[in-house]
């Protein structure tokens, strides 16, 4: 049986990545957890998926260094402008700041990715929308 996200409603997850293979990689892992995924190469892309489906994500997972010189914290704060939502940023990149200087909200994640830790990450993000005030997950 799969364990899914939430237990009765799929969750949203917005995956943002330049990488086509890891865009549809990381988009078949959480679909395969139950996730609902909007998958896509550019915060554009993202937020027009979006607004054809005009459902709240419950979850952003992106890329650090994305295309044109953005990064993933741009595609994030853009969406975060209409939304609330938790996050995890996911790099390769060996020339990030150290991980304590990563802004407050963030959950940063190193390529290549343990599945294991990739879903703790995730089922805690989903978590954390779920509970009540004061009660953390686990």
């Amino acid at each position: 049986m799969k364990q899914q996200c939430e237990t009765r409603n799929a969750k949203l997850v917005v995956v943002i990545d330049d990488d086509p293979l890891v865009l549809e990689a990381t988009g078949g892992l959480l679909r395969s957890w139950g996730c609902q995924v909007i998958a896509a190469e550019s915060y554009p892309q993202a937020i027009t998926q979006l607004a054809e489906i005009r459902r709240r994500p419950d979850l952003i997972v992106c890329d650090y260094r994305l295309s044109h010189g953005t990064t993933g914290i741009d595609a994030i704060e853009s969406l975060r402008d209409a939304f609330e939502i938790p996050a995890l940023l996911i790099s390769g990149d060996t020339n990030l700041p150290p991980v304590d200087t990563v802004p407050e909200g963030y959950c940063l994640l190193q390529k290549p990715v343990n599945v294991a830790a990739f879903r703790a990450a995730v089922l805690n993000a989903c978590l954390s929308q779920t509970l009540p005030p004061g009660r953390g997950p686990g």
